[in-house]
């Protein structure tokens, strides 16, 4: 089979990624732990069972490469992954990395140099997902809950993107086997503007008429509210950490990589939320 084996195939980005490339025609292997039955292109894969990498690779010549998540370390199953991928000639892998660099990590920015090494791999490095905001993740579920953002970044600005507008930009490095990614192997992918939570909460209260705050904590209460959301104590620590960094003004970013890719602008956060609007309905009982 020659096209594109999709990991994460059934995530945020990867649905939407699949989604496009199949749209285009494109012949895509669609990787998850849970294949759907119902695909005949699914394959099970899974980062913790290195038994299930060979089969997927095999037959394809591009790769979107979602890494194993909730981990500081993600080199110990991407590095066999890598070098099983290059033996057997894929030309393209193209990494879904992050704008953000975590504390004491040093393994994500190692994936992503030996990745950017090789001739026609590409590293997409993605700020922070406006599908954050959305159930179920921890913080779109405190706000459908609660109608809250707790936040140790303070009035730190982040450029938001939708994971379409990230699966767009892959899949116009993926989708024409023949086509070369030019001579940059690294791009920065945001939306068209950084904004702080404060600002995020108040397009949601606008567009929704759900009244969103914005609730001041501290770094370790926001590590302990990640860890009590199921990750690891070292990744939580470590996520509650960027804020500071947030906090800082290091995130404060925006770039036109998604337009230069696609030749379209990314959406604006007020868009996504006028498309979700409904996802916001739930109204809990608030918490303090």
């Amino acid at each position: 089979m020659t096209g594109v084996l999709v990991t994460g195939g059934t995530g945020k980005t990867g649905s939407a990624l699949v989604e496009l490339l199949r749209g285009n025609g494109v012949p895509v292997r669609v990787a998850s732990r849970h294949p759907s039955a119902g695909d005949p292109d699914a394959v099970r894969f899974d980062w913790a069972d290195p038994a299930t990498h060979p089969a997927a690779l095999r037959g394809v010549d591009r790769v979107f490469l979602v890494p194993p998540v909730n981990t500081v370390d993600p080199m110990p199953l991407v590095g066999p992954f890598l070098a099983e991928a290059q033996r057997l000639g894929v030309r393209r892998v193209v990494l879904l990395g992050s704008a953000v660099v975590l504390p004491n990590a040093p393994s994500a920015l190692e994936l992503a140099a030996r990745v950017r090494a090789r001739p026609g791999w590409v590293v997409l490095r993605a700020s922070g997902f406006m599908q954050n905001f959305l159930s179920p993740h921890p913080v779109g579920e405190r706000i459908r809950r609660c109608g809250e953002i707790r936040t140790a970044a303070g009035g730190g600005r982040v450029g938001w993107i939708d994971a379409r507008d990230i699966a767009a930009a892959a899949s116009a490095l993926l989708a024409d086997p023949g086509g070369e990614p030019g001579d940059r192997r690294d791009h920065l992918l945001t939306g068209p503007k950084a904004m702080s939570l404060q600002e995020v909460a108040a397009i949601i209260t606008t567009h929704t008429g759900r009244p969103v705050r914005v609730v001041a904590i501290g770094t370790d209460e926001q590590a302990a509210n990640f860890r009590a959301a199921g990750m690891s104590a070292e990744f939580a620590a470590a996520i509650a950490a960027v804020e500071d960094g947030i906090r800082a003004g290091r995130e404060d970013q925006v770039s036109t990589a998604v337009l230069d890719l696609t030749g379209r602008p990314p959406r604006t956060f007020a868009e996504f939320v006028q498309e979700h609007a409904t996802q916001w309905a739930g109204k809990g009982v608030p918490e303090h």
